[in-house]
């Protein structure tokens, strides 16, 4: 199957263009309830638990995706010895394959179900994991011109074949990665964010799919809820099962879960209550912002040389809805927000990929593997 182009670099302008600085309110915590446990998982699927109301990414094994899409599967499979045990930490993880406009309309139904299959191993039961990301232009281009009308009706026949390959497949769709990107359309036009709206509307028909639209990260709008709040509300987030965040970005799991707080409350002072979040930690073992990175580079930024390195990048905790697990070393009012307001922990992010985009690094997903401080699957 196609891969994605080479993606666009992270424009340093745009990231302090489309940020200020904002005063989050302190939390108040809702008191929770504990799912249940999963039963024992498949290799490569640990167990999953929630403390979110009736998560629907908890209590089901996580399937992991072991096809041609999948660039570590492939690594992993042809490696041996000390190095297939390093990439194993990436393959056999339950992450999100990205969905894009380079995988034809009239083939996307097929490449979508045979991914669904794929993942779920014969499990109709199992989670699948997906990130949808079509919108065209996009990225940088996005600040300089709108859509034409072929491309938003493109874009919706896409998005309405790929829920058709869907079907009923428990499924968490992350939609649109860098959505602030949306922010900066020419005249401020809402048409991005009114072509992500019809997806996510779409995709929420679906009867078993979660839709999380993302908001960028706490570092790109400087924990500006009212920024977020600009993406999500015209997005459809009423429809949306919740949001999701630091999918490019390598900040703390402990800001974005309160950045996640802040969002939730907001909306729910909306007339929107109960959204929920998804935090990318497929990269952020080690995490910095983007505004303390001094590199050349910061969508390839440097992957850690070891455990002691720091201000690099290698991977996170390990996709789960234990959110609040004290492996994860968050403060306790931190954890307790993570109960609150967090359906999950998930791998969404493609640091193991050069500029996140442009194709398998080998020596990037080594180095990432061994320097993470968490212990593989």
């Amino acid at each position: 199957m196609p891969v994605p182009p080479a993606g666009q670099k992270f424009r340093h302008v745009l990231f302090s263009s489309l940020v200020a600085l904002f005063a989050v309110a302190p939390l108040s915590v809702p008191t929770t309830t504990l799912d249940a446990a999963a039963a024992a998982s498949p290799p490569g699927a640990r167990p999953v638990a929630s403390l979110t109301a009736d998560n629907p990414l908890a209590g089901r094994h996580w399937g992991v995706y072991r096809g041609p899409l999948e660039h570590s599967w492939r690594a992993y499979r042809t490696a041996s010895g000390a190095q297939r045990t390093q990439l194993a930490k990436i393959a056999l993880r339950p992450k999100a394959t990205w969905f894009g406009h380079w995988l034809r309309t009239d083939r996307v139904h097929k490449n979508v179900a045979e991914y669904v299959a794929n993942s779920q191993h014969g499990d109709p039961e199992a989670l699948v994991q997906m990130a949808v990301f079509a919108l065209q232009p996009w990225e940088g281009e996005a600040c300089d011109r709108l859509p034409s009308t072929a491309e938003q009706n493109t874009y919706k026949q896409w998005v309405d074949q790929v829920a058709a390959g869907i079907g009923q497949a428990h499924v968490a769709l992350v939609l649109q990665p860098d959505a602030p990107f949306a922010l900066c359309a020419p005249h401020g036009s809402d048409v991005f964010l009114d072509l992500m709206r019809y997806a996510t509307e779409r995709f929420a028909g679906q009867p078993n799919t979660s839709v999380y639209i993302e908001a960028g990260a706490a570092d790109w709008l400087r924990d500006d809820v009212s920024k977020a709040l600009k993406i999500l509300l015209p997005a459809g987030i009423r429809s949306a099962r919740g949001f999701a965040l630091n999918s490019t970005h390598y900040d703390s799991t402990e800001r974005q879960v309160r950045f996640a707080a802040a969002i939730s409350q907001a909306l729910a002072a909306r007339g929107i209550p109960g959204k929920y979040a998804v935090v990318n930690t497929a990269q952020n073992g080690k995490p910095f912002t983007g505004y303390e990175y001094d590199g050349p580079n910061y969508d390839n930024a440097r992957a850690c040389a070891d455990r002691d390195d720091a201000r690099c990048v290698t991977l996170g905790i390990p996709p789960t809805t234990d959110v609040a697990d004290p492996a994860w070393g968050l403060p306790s009012d931190a954890a307790a927000a993570a109960s609150a307001y967090v359906d999950a922990y998930l791998w969404f992010g493609r640091p193991w990929l050069y500029n996140q985009a442009q194709g398998w690094d080998q020596q990037r997903a080594l180095s990432i593997a061994r320097s993470t401080p968490y212990p593989g699957p």
